[in-house]
């Protein structure tokens, strides 16, 4: 398996204090759009399901969420190890589901998230 390993020297966006624990998981390339040069992310702050792809509104429903990613992972060359935030707080308009820019997670992917991730606190 490829494995790219990249450093990054600043903190997430989307952290609202220092607190956070992160565990590592298997971040999946399915589903995830290739940019114009061919690479394909997966940003921080995407909320991520249990089987290692971004929530959906249509996912949430069949599968637990388990976090949120700490870090953009790479997963041009298929499935990647990221970090995935479990505690901390986090300022709700700047997590990456926020697409619409009304700086609202959507409504689904919120309620999942705060009821199976206890420990991690919208602000």
């Amino acid at each position: 398996m490829y494995f790219k390993q990249t450093e990054y020297g600043n903190s997430p966006e989307f952290l609202a204090s220092q607190h956070y624990i992160n565990f590592t998981t298997t971040i999946s390339d399915d589903g995830v759009e290739a940019d114009e040069n061919g690479r394909k992310y997966v940003l921080a702050g995407t909320v991520i399901g249990a089987d290692g792809k971004a929530a959906t509104n249509e996912s949430v429903s069949s599968q637990a969420v388990i976090g949120v990613l700490f870090a953009t992972v790479d997963v041009t060359h298929g499935p990647q190890p990221g970090a995935l935030m479990v505690e901390g707080y986090v300022i709700e308009a700047r997590l990456k589901q926020a697409i619409d820019n009304s700086g609202t997670l959507q409504e689904e992917i919120k309620t999942s998230l705060t009821t199976k991730c206890p420990k991690i606190t919208l602000r």
